[in-house]
């Protein structure tokens, strides 16, 4: 008679009365094959959710056995209720330890694992022993299976790792003769370093390592090649001959099947290429790339999507990649819409004068389909290509009227609000069209095409002989319109007043009134409240304002942020590559991403000790996260002896997006702060006599004056300046040119909100007035008391100048040296305490341009610039060591290190908590020396 083996599905099948005190009889039997039933019946139950933990101890008995079935059946139950049975899971540590010097590998193996995900501090304790012995076990497999319990172990008590020296141990298997051995050492040192940064310096990776690593890489699972690739995307090589060495061994992973790993190879060679000068090496592997990256298209519709959003990535950085292969992008009918949306905006991203033809008939194809908001997005897309390619916009305009004349409505409504932006961008152009827009003004219902269209009568007001009459009947709805449409038709009518004064009067006041009197919106009652302000004051500085010339549209407007781009590329092939959103913006305690420099030596926290080389250095960019955080630039001025913040500059300091105060703003209240007159004050005036025994002695750095405003824009008002730092202050030097046919006097200035709160410290003096043809120079004191709001760029000040014929605005970039104060100096001995205590991520690298200047005179000009040298010392290969401390007028101090060596460019490190601060001290540091 045959027997069959029965299905498990009989273990799952409700148990009778008593079912406990059965089970235990049958675990205590003294038969092998009920003992291993009844702990089948038990692992059954407790898949299922059933409280068996009363069974602990008898299941406990049944770890001494040769079967290796039960053995796992046993560990697995233990895994589960050692956490709720502490005491009793110590009962079983003897059966670990022992079963760990078991001569079958596989008992090794699993004891050890075990013990590894019994969360409990009292097994730890035991498990350190057997692990250090398994790491260097004879079986592979026992030493890949220890790799990866260390990391188990480190998320339990990292400090036992670090004491028990676990990651040195961690560190030499990396160096195995078994590609798994290596790859599960490598995936354990990566998941420790997420979580704990530091441990970095007990794990050595240098070249013979990567060597070993890359060897591996050809043999492991493909799991096993993932984790070596990420590895690799964290080394720093020593010099360009490494890179080169390493793109070439990870290269043939491009052609795996594994579509993680194809985007793991690409992730380290996209961060290779950036550290690679050879041009000819760089073209030969953005050919390599384009390949693969085209093949991942083929898979399914999910993978497709993850690859198109990480090839988005990669087209933002490197368009040359895939520059040839825009028709891959091509959408299919049966594509799903999210494939479909991410093709359409990396065939945009592709598009060039080479084969717009070809990207227009597709969009124009597009346009015709049934899923209304592909469509939309075709139509938007078409208006992109108009902005990106200039000699195809005529082409692009003719195709959207085509579309146009189908006068399917949302197709209508989404090519007006296209052509609204090419109007912006190619002002005087294409206004031919506007007749035809205007065929179509009963059908608009959507806010964002009725807005656009009251933006085009408002602007082109002139060319429209009914343009009142139009915007007459957009104002019959004024309180059902969206606040979008409200807004802009305020605009667009006080537009026309401007044009036609005489013929739009009722028309202008009855708007003001809708907006000031009869709306609850804020934002509309303001505006409306400085339109009558200014038609009413002065209608003249209105006409200025309101129908001053517009800045053009940029071509990619929503490109990603150059240093968030850099980061996310370090990412690819992860979930912040396809958000597009950067790890710890929706992981916590996800540490900064590392972007790696060259091989250079550690700046050393303290300049009367050596420190030995490291093989490879790393910086951290910040995160957006730090870039908003409370303790970073924003929130430190904020946190000065300014006045209280107010509500907006408050949001700042909590990390939320400033709006950035526009231009116009200036007009309600900059005359409040302005004094008009007073005497000549020359600008040489504040500097101290030459002295001719010290024209060798290093003087402030002042960058030669240039045009900050222009006598083409100001009614021909012209002013060079240069911001120079001398007598403990900050100083805008200027010359006032009047290249006008009529005199100039009466001049003032005033500041907008700016990030370091500078403010004129003195009214404006100007010998008035100016006569035609001629100039003036003065020196205005600058204060730093003024009211602070964060900027983009950073230093970036706007600034209002007023003469009797106008008043003009305008915005410069203020040096930051000139913010550097002369209480710099943070003294050796507070220097070495100061730079441990700023945490390793907040440090940043660089390489300078080479200097034809001694240590010695290096030295005097960085003093000299309030770039003070704290100490300095010899260090190996006869390179000098500065190492220098400032502090700007807020109070937010900065240290730094630079190293000089004959015949290499200098290496500069800077450390600050305030890491937003970090570009704009290199910068500085780069023109005071070069100067």
């Amino acid at each position: 008679m045959m027997t069959g083996k029965m299905s498990d599905s009989k273990y799952f099948n409700t148990q009778k009365k008593g079912e406990i005190f059965e089970l235990q009889s049958e675990l205590n039997s003294d038969k092998k094959d009920k003992k291993k039933e009844a702990v089948k019946k038990v692992i059954a139950s407790m898949t299922v959710g059933k409280d068996v933990s009363s069974l602990f101890t008898d299941v406990t008995k049944c770890m001494q056995t040769d079967n290796l079935e039960l053995k796992k059946l046993v560990y697995l139950y233990l895994i589960n209720y050692a956490k709720t049975q502490p005491d009793l899971a110590i009962l079983a540590v003897n059966t670990f330890v022992k079963d760990c010097e078991d001569p079958n590998p596989l008992i090794r193996a699993l004891a050890v694992r075990t013990m590894g995900c019994i969360r409990v501090d009292k097994i730890t304790e035991y498990l350190c022993e057997p692990l250090r012995k398994c790491l260097k076990d004879d079986d592979p497999y026992v030493r890949k299976t220890a790799a990866v319990c260390v990391a188990k172990l480190h998320d339990i008590s990292p400090s036992r790792v670090e004491d028990q020296g676990f990651l040195e141990m961690l560190g030499e298997l990396l160096c195995d003769t078994n590609p798994m051995v290596v790859a599960n050492a490598v995936a354990a040192i990566t998941e420790i370093l997420e979580t704990n940064p530091n441990a970095a310096k007990q794990v050595n990776i240098d070249t013979p390592t990567v060597n070993k690593l890359l060897t591996a890489l050809n043999e492991c699972t493909e799991w096993g090649q993932i984790f070596i690739l990420d590895s690799l995307n964290n080394y720093g090589p020593r010099d360009e001959k490494e890179c080169i060495s390493i793109c070439e061994r990870i290269t043939p992973r491009l052609a795996h099947a594994n579509a993680a790993v194809v985007l793991s190879a690409v992730k380290v060679l996209m961060k290779m290429m950036d550290l690679i000068k050879n041009t000819e090496f760089v073209q030969m592997l953005q050919k390599k790339l384009a390949p693969p990256l085209v093949t991942l298209l083929s898979s399914e519709p999910e993978i497709q999507y993850v690859a198109l959003r990480n090839i988005n990535l990669v087209v933002q950085k490197r368009p040359d990649i895939l520059k040839h292969e825009i028709k891959a992008f091509f959408v299919k009918y049966n594509d799903p819409i999210y494939v479909k949306l991410e093709k359409l905006d990396i065939m945009i991203r592709l598009a060039a004068q080479s084969n717009i033809a070809q990207v227009l008939a597709e969009l124009k194809e597009y346009a015709t389909e049934v899923d209304v908001d592909f469509v939309r997005k075709a139509v938007r897309a078409i208006g992109r290509c108009a902005i990106k390619v200039e000699p195809s916009a005529e082409k692009c305009v003719t195709t959207l009227l085509d579309l146009i004349q189908t006068k399917v409505n949302y197709v209508v409504q989404e090519a007006i609000v296209v052509i609204k932006d090419i109007f912006r961008k190619y002002p005087n152009k294409y206004e031919t069209v506007i007749s035809t827009l205007c065929e179509y003004l009963e059908s608009l219902d959507e806010p964002e095409a009725r807005a656009a269209m009251i933006w085009i009568v408002g602007e082109y007001a002139e060319r429209i002989d009914n343009a009142d009459e139009i915007l007459q009947s957009f104002l019959d709805g004024f309180h059902d319109e969206n606040t979008q449409v409200q807004l802009q038709l305020l605009t667009a009518i006080v537009k026309l007043f401007l044009k036609k004064p005489q013929e739009t009067q009722e028309l202008v006041q009855k708007v003001l009134s809708l907006a000031t009197q009869d709306s609850d919106n804020p934002d509309l009652r303001d505006r409306g409240y400085i339109y009558w302000r200014l038609l009413s004051t002065d209608p003249a500085a209105a006409k200025e304002v309101v129908l001053a010339e517009k800045p053009l549209i940029s071509e990619e407007t929503d490109l990603i942020e150059p240093t968030l781009l850099d980061e996310l590329i370090c990412h690819i092939s992860s979930l912040a590559s396809v958000y597009h959103k950067p790890p710890s913006a929706f992981v916590e305690g996800r540490v900064p991403v590392r972007k790696i420099q060259m091989s250079r030596a550690e700046p050393s926290a303290d300049p009367h000790i050596d420190e030995e080389e490291r093989g490879y250095q790393e910086t951290v960019e910040p995160t957006q996260e730090e870039v908003g955080g409370s303790d970073l630039l924003i929130g430190d001025l904020l946190s000065l002896d300014y006045p209280a913040p107010t509500p907006s500059q408050a949001s700042i300091a909590g990390g939320a997006p400033a709006q950035q105060q526009p231009v116009a703003d200036l007009l309600g209240d900059i005359f409040s702060g302005m004094s008009v007159g007073g005497t000549t004050a020359p600008a040489s005036s504040t500097a101290a006599p030459m002295d001719l025994f010290s024209l060798d002695i290093p003087k402030n750095y002042s960058a030669p004056p240039h045009i900050i405003l222009s006598a083409a824009k100001a009614k021909g008002l012209e002013v060079a300046a240069t911001f120079a730092r001398r007598n403990k202050g900050i100083f805008l030097d200027m010359t006032i040119y009047n290249k006008s046919m009529m005199n100039m006097g009466g001049f003032a200035i005033q500041f907008n909100k700016n990030s370091f709160g500078l403010t004129p410290a003195a009214p404006l003096s100007v010998a008035g007035p100016i006569i035609a043809g001629g100039s003036a120079t003065t020196a205005l004191a600058i204060a730093t008391s003024g009211a602070v709001m964060k900027m983009e760029p950073l230093l970036k000040v706007q600034m209002a100048m007023k003469n009797d014929i106008d008043v003009f605005y305008f915005e410069c970039v203020i040096p930051s040296y000139v913010l550097f104060v002369e209480d710099g100096n943070i003294g050796k001995n507070m220097f070495p305490q100061t730079w441990r205590e700023i945490p390793d991520e907040k440090e940043s690298q660089f390489t300078l341009s080479p200097l034809n200047k001694s240590a010695e005179q290096v030295e005097q000009v960085l003093n000299a610039n309030n770039l003070f040298v704290v100490a300095t010392r010899k260090g190996g290969n006869g390179e000098t060591l500065i190492f220098i401390s400032l502090k700007f007028t807020n109070g937010i101090w900065v240290l730094g290190e630079l190293r000089l060596a004959d015949g290499t460019s200098p290496n500069l490190s800077l450390k600050t908590h305030t890491v937003a601060a970090i570009p704009e001290v290199h910068s500085a540091i780069q023109l005071i020396l070069d100067a």
